[in-house]
């Protein structure tokens, strides 16, 4: 039996595609390794999505070639790149861009004779690697938006909507296994069936997941701000198990900038979109992405920025600057910034978010949060409640228990101390 190993990169809905992999190879009889100098084979899912994660992945297929094993390339980076990668890194024996994953295991012959079972991925054979209670659920594939700066649309193409009763049917599978959260994820997730002979939307989807009495948490990422209806925040509102959290990238908060972005909505819309949440929903949790240095943003326009954000006070915020891509609109724009004003803006940014989280965090002093337990550190348990996504972008949740407790625990904890982007707490009845 032929050993097999992967190596991940990139976001979550790359991760479920890795996890699709590893379900197809280990349905061909391979054993799986998390040692990667045991396999025969060594597959990389790379990332393409900005220069820092393409970087990365040209590092890790550098750092992995020319050794004992086997290298497959496939994911984000090959499909938009493959042929440039070829000539310029031929050491590697197999690359499988996206495109070609109905292929993946025909292609994977050329390097395997011994492979008689000609599938491509297939979510029936996901190997979930996030655990034994929580797990991604992915319902869509690609982009439609068209954001001038992103390459996403360019790599992962249009957006197309898992059908319905596929989502629903692996989300009972996962809920029969033991999962008792999952996360949906897209690209887009607000934007799910609008591409559906049968019309059904977000609202539709979650309502069918909530159908699923297994399941204690469902979370939502990636809502594009002018899809988010009044009946998805009503439906949070009532329903107790979809968690209270909206992650909710907004780039920009000028019209002038969200406009040169492509962006739909403005200013005015972001202001009452979030109102409209906390009022309805006093507890929920508001995550957002910002980007500075966007080709003409001036210092007025950052320091709105900056204005807004201190307005609307997000519990948790990731920045990044902007990077020029090829194939999107916004490389030729005029009026680039220079490298070194974004880092300074992206770093004053992350200033203020840094007191705002401090100031919110020490809202939650006395709070008892519900939530699975998913580790430990340092001597204390790891909670993951409503307040926290699971893909490392928010805080930790850190407490204490006298009795053992083990991973998928659903438990209450109290908080008690608060940091910049911590919360530390104790374990109550």
């Amino acid at each position: 039996m032929k050993k097999i190993a992967l190596i991940s990169l990139g976001c979550a809905k790359n991760l479920v595609d890795s996890e699709n992999i590893l379900g197809l190879l280990l349905k061909n009889h391979y054993e799986i390794v998390n040692n990667k100098e045991e396999a025969d084979i060594l597959i990389i899912n790379t990332c393409g999505f900005i220069e820092a994660s393409k970087k990365e992945s040209i590092d890790v297929i550098l750092d992995n070639i020319n050794k004992k094993q086997k290298v497959v390339v496939t994911g984000c980076l090959v499909n938009r790149y493959v042929d440039d990668l070829k000539k310029a890194i031929p050491e590697v024996d197999l690359w499988i861009p996206i495109r070609d994953y109905p292929r993946f295991t025909q292609l994977l012959a050329t390097l395997d004779k011994d492979i008689t079972n000609y599938e491509g991925l297939n979510d029936d054979y996901r190997l979930v690697s996030t655990g034994t209670y929580s797990a991604y659920l992915k319902i869509g594939e690609g982009c439609s938006n068209c954001c001038t700066y992103c390459a996403i649309p360019l790599i992962r193409g249009p957006y197309v909507s898992r059908p319905y009763e596929d989502i629903i049917k692996e989300a009972r599978k996962l809920a029969s296994e033991g999962y008792k959260e999952l996360i949906v994820l897209e690209q887009d997730t607000t934007r799910y069936g609008l591409d559906l002979k049968e019309k059904k939307t977000i609202v539709d989807l979650l309502k069918g997941l909530l159908a699923i009495k297994e399941l204690a948490f469902i979370r939502l990422l990636y809502l594009y701000p002018d899809e988010i209806t009044d009946e998805l925040i009503d439906l949070i509102a009532k329903e107790k198990r979809l968690t209270p959290y909206f992650d909710i990238p907004i780039q920009h908060s000028e019209d002038k900038i969200l406009k040169a972005m492509n962006r739909r909505g403005n200013k005015a819309y972001l202001t009452n979109l979030f109102k409209k949440i906390k009022t309805k929903i006093p507890n929920a949790v508001l995550r957002t992405t910002v980007m500075v240095g966007f080709p003409g943003e001036t210092k007025e326009d950052f320091d709105n920025l900056l204005k807004f954000i201190e307005e609307v006070k997000f519990d948790h915020l990731g920045g990044f600057t902007y990077s020029k891509e090829e194939g999107t609109k916004s490389y030729d724009f005029p009026h680039q910034v220079r490298q070194a004003t974004k880092q300074k803006r992206l770093d004053e940014l992350m200033a203020l978010q840094q007191k705002i989280s401090y100031d919110l965090n020490k809202k939650h002093i006395g709070e008892v949060m519900n939530g699975l337990v998913v580790g430990k550190e340092n001597g204390y348990y790891l909670l993951r409640s409503y307040w926290n996504a699971p893909d490392d972008v928010d805080g930790k949740i850190l407490f204490s228990s006298k009795e053992e407790l083990k991973e998928g625990d659903i438990v209450n904890v109290k908080i008690k101390e608060s940091y910049v982007y911590d919360l530390y707490g104790e374990i109550v009845k």
